[in-house]
């Protein structure tokens, strides 16, 4: 059973960054489009941004030029580097495969707190 184990969120005033981790495991992690989602209270789950196999990136609107996904295929892990941040960016953050896709497990996600 696939494991995915994120990590790195944290408090951070606006304008802040923070980098997340997901660490994925019993898989061959370079054979996967990888995604980033978020899930603020009381609203769904929203796509944050895709990694494919070869590199090529795609970010939502609200998060374009601020975030940039990236991953090492060697350490099995898929990072979020988070810029500029919004208090409008408050949720919690989880990594798994692209939409569209049959999609694993969801792990425990990391809480991403932007506030004053």
């Amino acid at each position: 059973q696939v494991q995915l184990v994120e990590s790195g969120g944290g408090l951070v005033q606006p304008g802040g960054s923070l980098r997340l981790s997901c660490a994925a495991s019993r898989i061959i992690f370079s054979l996967y489009t990888m995604a980033w989602y978020r899930q603020a209270p009381g609203k769904e789950r929203e796509l944050v941004a895709t990694i494919t196999r070869g590199g090529s990136t795609n970010y939502a609107d609200s998060v374009k030029g601020r975030f940039t996904i990236s991953r090492d295929n060697d350490k099995s892990t898929v990072y979020l580097q988070m810029n500029s941040l919004k208090p409008e960016d408050t949720a919690v953050y989880s990594c798994n495969r692209a939409p569209g896709t049959t999609r694993w497990d969801w792990g425990q996600g990391t809480q991403v707190t932007v506030s004053s």
